[in-house]
């Protein structure tokens, strides 16, 4: 009776009764550390070895001393918790099991998990890092994750996957190896904000998950940087795609979306792919040193593009259809580093409009044979005449206020290093097919 009383009166009063308890690096010890626990606990995991899995059904906090490993095993996920205000912090998570019917994962916070915290933890090994299914406003902050190499890239884990998880902050976290860094799937009202993503096929891959923010991240020498799909009312801001293979950022029916002040550059396929996306407003970005710019298909239709810089890219804009597209808003363009520009009254804004595409440009994209002919006479004299009488030009991009300097988006040096180690990619754009089979 009396044991009941103190437990109710703890229920009551709720952290004015935890407690700190150190537990051993022995067999068994972490399990029944969190049986005996109390709500609001605090268990401070010694240095070594404490075996997993451990199912976290309380209130409590799990803090490891530095060298505190938790060992799963390779038995399901190492960490699971179903209770609300959990903390896991400065501990190494490692040994999951490897099934992902089940997602084993080195933390996984399900239904009942509000107000979950998993920060400053190291997680190697992992089928998935962190599994975030059910649990609302979650904070997973300041992790070292690093997946497995031992399948081919498309059969393995992800860094972090979210599924139904409103509220969720997931930030400054560093996440390499492994499927996708960031796996978002119907959830809604997330931030992404500050995460370094390398050595994955997609840095953040994001489905039906609307009224979030992607800002601040950075996607080294993935295949792809960030595939937003089948998303409305996004803000993608801040990022940097370096050296990403096939696209930097692409919007697959995306609505509704801010695309602003994202830097990609060097890598060999579309800095931009832009397919079947509608009403979104793509701004003061600089797309860098890639095979095509931006690339514009599916009928993409009252996108707003103004402020945007195109820089050394093979083909700066792919946009086949015969409506004709005006690329600027309010007397302000973009820049184009093959337009021979000039500003006679020194406002910034070039005093020639600008056209990114020809007549030729259409007729070599939908037949490549045609390349052969490119040097030739005749086509020469074709783009002559487009130049000298622009009504001749079919639909297309027209730029009407074309900026006579490009924005500059700073890469921290650190960063900059990183980008300089990555392996040259195979030349040559890789097929949307390929990056996206089995998404």
């Amino acid at each position: 009776m009396m044991r009941c009383l103190v437990l109710a009166l703890c229920l009551l009063a709720g952290p004015l009764c935890a407690a700190e308890r150190t537990v051993p690096a022995e067999a068994g010890a972490l399990k029944s550390a969190v049986a005996g626990a109390a709500p609001g606990d605090v268990l401070i995991l010694a240095p070594g070895r404490h075996e997993g899995p451990v199912l976290l059904d309380r209130p409590l906090t799990l803090l490891g001393r530095e060298g505190a490993v938790v060992d799963g095993g390779g038995r399901g996920s190492v960490l699971t918790v179903t209770a609300p205000d959990v903390r896991i912090a400065g501990l190494e998570i490692r040994g999951s099991g490897s099934s992902h019917e089940e997602i084993d994962a080195g933390v996984r916070l399900l239904k009942g998990a509000m107000r979950p915290v998993v920060e400053d933890n190291r997680l190697f090994g992992n089928l998935v890092g962190v599994d975030i299914h059910g649990a609302t406003d979650a904070r997973v902050s300041r992790n070292l994750i690093v997946g497995r190499e031992d399948a081919r890239m498309n059969a393995r884990g992800n860094g972090i996957y979210v599924w139904n998880a409103p509220g969720l902050i997931v930030e400054e976290n560093d996440i390499s190896l492994g499927r996708d860094g960031i796996f978002v799937n119907v959830s809604d009202r997330n931030i992404f904000r500050n995460n370094r993503m390398r050595n994955l096929r997609f840095a953040i891959h994001y489905m039906y998950a609307h009224h979030s923010e992607v800002t601040g991240n950075i996607s080294i020498g993935n295949h792809l940087g960030y595939a937003l799909m089948y998303s409305h009312h996004l803000t993608v801001t801040d990022n940097l795609s370096l050296r990403d293979r096939d696209h930097g950022v692409m919007l697959n029916y995306v609505n509704n979306a801010e695309v602003a002040r994202n830097l990609v550059r060097g890598g060999t396929g579309k800095c931009t792919f832009i397919y079947n996306a509608h009403r979104n407003v793509i701004h003061d970005n600089r797309f860098e040193g890639c095979g095509t710019g931006i690339h514009f298909t599916a009928g993409s239709e009252r996108n707003m593009l103004t402020g945007n810089a195109f820089v050394g890219n093979r083909t700066q804009v792919k946009h086949v259809g015969t409506k004709l597209v005006e690329w600027s808003h309010e007397g302000r363009g973009n820049f184009w580093s093959d337009h021979p520009a000039y500003d006679l009254d020194g406002d910034g804004i070039a005093d020639a409009t600008f056209r990114p595409n020809d007549l030729m440009d259409h007729i070599l994209w939908s037949q490549p044979a045609a390349a052969l002919l490119v040097g030739s006479p005749a086509v020469q004299l074709i783009r002559w005449s487009q130049a000298s009488f622009p009504a001749t030009l079919p639909g297309g991009v027209r730029d009407s206020h074309p900026l006579m300097a490009p924005i500059d988006i700073p890469v921290p040096d650190d960063v900059a290093r990183l980008e300089a180690a990555v392996p040259p990619w195979p030349q040559g754009e890789t097929s949307d097919a390929d990056t996206l089979a089995g998404h």
